[in-house]
């Protein structure tokens, strides 16, 4: 247990608190790290000040950390590269067209549709969840706004695809990321194990569920209502006030002067970004997939490799290329010379600085909630309390505040199946319910919490503001993830 106690959940607790009140996410996550430091450093002024600048400047200092806030910034040359070239333009009319062909405009089924293939980009994208919340904005950001869908809409339908495809399908890096940890649990066929858990696992297969209810029944409550409503009788995209995720300058940009807009053009860079994702899994998971299992069978090493592979490496490579992909894609068009290529990659990264920031203001806060060992305090305290009935139950609702508080499902993950596995084994309640709950509590968690790198993806790819997002989100969440603590409850209950 941390040695800090109550005060170990004091930053993520009041950068959350003050970012939902004051919609000031920069400055809210820059107290938090702030007061972490300054708890670390025994309320020690100075000392604690100048350790929260270093903790901002050794972000840097983890690859990992460096090629996600990379790849965030590279983002926004992708985006304009693909509304200059009128690929968004032509992707819109094309959209439009086959919504045409097949609903009536007035009888408001297009807009269910387009929801629909919204969802089912991101459901099908679950190689990478940034990969599929990029995509999904990306994509039918222009047709949501033709439509009259509100942003933040499109920013709970991208968000609530993405992790759950991600957990529930997992031949990916979160795959391979929790069969380490039921490794490390001792458990001899980890991938077996983890197969077993996925019926237990109610929250992803909720959540899901819960955006299809959604879009059929086009019934919306609480602020999501509100939002909807907004765009239905004003046209306004965003709220007053609003602070999108997105710079004005990566919106509503118009075709190059000249050029015969092509849905192509916007198609085809994704699709290598998207397709690159598993090439580069396997080829930087290759070497571990041939250590480990030797002369296997080609496909088995394949997805072993997949499982292995850095997602933060192969996301970087896979904006890079499809950057290139675009520059020789539309010099071949004659739509852009080199300098122009150049000029506009540079202009959309300084698009996307504010998102690298926050990025970067997400992982020092994650980082000084380890430092005060936030998520083994609360584990701890649940730990002392349980009963083998409630283990799964507890389980999920440790994980979930966990997640909530420190912005990370994997790092929940890490944490509590350490602490649920022994724990389960030890009090004969069920093991694979009991890893489940802790891999579904660390969804909702990170699908509730402002300071998630999902959630604040979710908000840049759908140019939405960021607490909007999440404050239309958490009804839907709160409900999905109420009735899968229940069914944890009751299964546990009655044994």
């Amino acid at each position: 247990m941390s040695e800090y106690g109550f005060l170990s959940l004091l930053p993520p607790i009041i950068a959350i608190v003050l970012a939902i009140r004051t919609k000031q996410v920069f400055v809210s996550l820059l107290f938090g790290v702030w007061l972490g430091w300054l708890i670390l450093s025994d309320w020690n002024f100075l000392e604690g000040t100048f350790a929260s600048i270093q903790a901002l400047v050794d972000v840097f200092k983890s690859d990992g950390n460096t090629r996600t806030i990379m790849f965030c910034a590279l983002v926004g040359g992708l985006i304009l590269f693909i509304q200059k070239s009128g690929g968004v333009e032509g992707f819109i009319r094309h959209i439009t067209g086959i919504l045409e062909r097949y609903e009536a405009k007035k009888s408001g089924s297009n807009r269910v549709l387009i929801q629909l293939f919204a969802w089912l980009t991101g459901f099908l994208i679950f190689v990478e969840s940034s990969i599929s919340v990029l995509t999904v904005g990306a994509l039918y950001r222009p047709v949501f706004d033709k439509l009259g869908i509100s942003r933040e809409k499109l920013a709970y339908i991208a968000d609530s695809s993405s992790a759950p495809s991600s957990i529930l399908i997992p031949f990916n890096g979160w795959g391979a990321f929790i069969m380490g940890l039921l490794a490390a649990q001792e458990f001899s066929d980890p991938f077996a194990t983890m197969l077993r858990t996925i019926p237990y696992n109610f929250y992803p297969f909720l959540a899901l569920g819960g955006v299809l209810l959604v879009i059929f029944s086009k019934k919306d409550f609480g602020p999501m209502a509100k939002a909807e409503q907004r765009v239905r009788e004003t046209g306004k995209l965003l709220n007053d006030n609003s602070q999108p995720m997105v710079s004005d300058e990566l919106t509503d940009v118009p075709t190059k002067a000249g050029i015969t807009p092509k849905a192509f053009n916007m198609v085809l860079p994704i699709l290598v970004m998207v397709l690159l994702m598993p090439i580069m899994l396997t080829y930087t998971g290759w070497e571990t997939a041939t250590k480990d299992l030797g002369n296997e069978a080609f496909m088995d090493k394949v997805l072993y490799a997949i499982g292995q592979g850095s997602g933060s490496t192969s996301v970087l490579i896979a904006v890079i290329t499809s950057l290139l992909f675009c520059m020789v894609l539309y010099r071949v068009q004659g739509i852009f010379k080199l300098k122009e290529s150049i000029d506009i990659v540079l202009k959309g990264i300084a698009g996307l600085i504010p998102l690298a920031l926050l990025m970067m203001l997400a992982f020092a806060i994650s980082t000084v909630c380890k430092e005060l060992h936030t998520g083994d305090y609360v584990a701890g305290i649940a730990k002392e309390w349980l009963s083998p009935s409630l283990v799964p139950f507890i389980v999920f609702l440790v994980a979930c505040f966990i997640a909530f508080s420190t912005g990370t499902s994997w790092g929940t993950f890490a944490i509590m199946i350490a602490i649920a596995v022994p724990m389960a084994k030890t009090m004969d309640a069920n093991v694979y319910m009991t890893i489940a709950a802790a891999l579904g509590g660390g969804v909702f968690g990170d699908h509730c919490s402002p300071i998630s790198d999902t959630t604040i993806l979710s908000s840049m790819a759908s140019a939405t503001d960021h607490i909007d997002h999440v404050r239309t989100q958490l009804p839907y969440a709160l409900i999905a993830g109420s009735l899968a603590a229940l069914g944890y409850l009751v299964l546990g209950l009655i044994g």
